[in-house]
């Protein structure tokens, strides 16, 4: 239980693949350019991935706990054994976990983030394919009830992403996360109707991270800082799509979460989109044919999580309060672990008790429709 009086879940936490998490599970035909870590020149280690341009530095992946001044000198590179324990071994998650309140916690990959953004999706379909394999043993590891995961799937094709789904649902996932490009048609499409009403057949809702979009990328303006600022706008622009495509309205019970793009812009934004809807809808070419106004889409298919935006706490009353859910990230340098209760008492203090609680356990745990009779209180 955590200083709050209930155990926080958080809505998004990460591991930290292992070199051996592809090169163990992954299929044969693609194990010789497998992803997995290598050692370069200045000493430190980095998760290298064929057919992509850039490595993955592991020194801010698990950089939770570190201060500011410490993150600088982290940027600079470490080695695999220097990061976090609990990023790879279900087996001591729960002592991290205790240290921040948490309960419980639905876990997101780290390289595979950056592999949705892989051009090849025969070879992308494999690598998720062992990831998944590789997750199913990391929560089994754990006692039960305190490590959900999300299975990956590629976008290769309706059928694939079908399968997929089926399979992680049999291997206990609770969700899925999803590309933010699939390789043929967009997302509002016709096509994928089979797969939204999978989707809801097994209760395996949507989850679309920041960075898994190859638009989140581009030419930072400016000082670097500048493109931290802009990468939720890649999980907007899916949002744009199924909203305004009618995905919602064709399937009013599909679940659709953003992961890590805060919440704080969502009345805005909600707002900007009605306005655009009304105003603009027509001569633009979309029509008018939703339902309803694109702001109620959005209210009631969308969840957001996010981690220390303040201002989501402050306007949460213009918001549909249980579509917000809070994350810790751990172990990511954004992560709000060890800090995090301190953080929410401060935070959350305008908000009733109740909402209190929906956000930071009860709300995830009726999305995800999580088995409370495992989840310690």
């Amino acid at each position: 239980m955590s200083s709050l009086g209930f155990g926080l879940i958080s809505a998004d936490s990460h591991i930290v693949e292992p070199a051996d998490c592809y090169t163990k599970y992954i299929d044969p035909k693609f194990r010789d350019r497998a992803p997995t870590i290598q050692r370069d020149d200045a000493g430190n280690d980095i998760y290298v991935i064929p057919g992509m341009k850039s490595t993955i530095p592991l020194g801010l992946v698990a950089a939770a706990g570190l201060t500011a001044e410490e993150l600088g000198s982290r940027s600079k590179g470490c080695t695999f054994d220097q990061l976090h324990e609990s990023g790879h071994n279900g087996k001591v998650r729960v002592a991290d976990q205790d240290r921040d309140g948490v309960v419980a916690e639905i876990l997101y990959p780290s390289v595979g983030m950056v592999l949705c953004n892989h051009k090849d999706f025969e070879y992308k379909t494999a690598c998720m394919h062992a990831y998944n394999e590789w997750l199913e043993g990391f929560v089994a590891d754990a006692p039960k009830g305190r490590l959900f995961g999300l299975g990956q799937t590629s976008g290769d094709s309706v059928e694939q992403m079908i399968k997929d789904f089926e399979t992680c649902h049999k291997k206990g996932f609770v969700g899925m996360m999803m590309p933010g490009d699939p390789q043929h048609e967009d997302y509002d499409h016709p096509m994928y109707d089979p797969l939204w009403e999978c989707s809801i057949e097994l209760n395996m809702p949507l989850s679309f991270h920041i960075l898994t979009s190859r638009s989140g990328g581009g030419k930072v303006r400016g000082n670097k800082t500048n493109g931290f600022l802009g990468i939720i706008r890649s999980v907007q622009d899916v949002m744009g799509v199924f909203v305004l495509g009618g995905v919602f309205e064709r399937h009013p019970k599909l679940k659709f979460i953003v992961a890590e793009a805060d919440a704080g812009w969502f009345p805005h934004y909600s707002y900007r989109m009605d306005h655009a809807y009304d105003r603009h809808g027509i001569w633009m070419g979309g029509g008018k044919d939703l339902g309803k106004k694109p702001s109620d889409y959005l209210n009631e298919n969308v969840w957001l999580t996010f981690q220390d935006d303040w201002v989501a706490f402050k306007v949460a009353h213009l918001m549909n309060p249980k579509r917000l859910v809070w994350a810790n990230d751990f172990p990511h340098s954004d992560a709000t672990w060890p800090w995090s209760q301190e953080m929410l008492l401060e935070h959350a203090a305008d908000l009733t008790s109740e909402e209190q609680r929906w956000i930071m356990r009860e709300n995830i745990i009726e999305c995800y429709d999580l088995p409370i009779e495992n989840i310690p209180a």
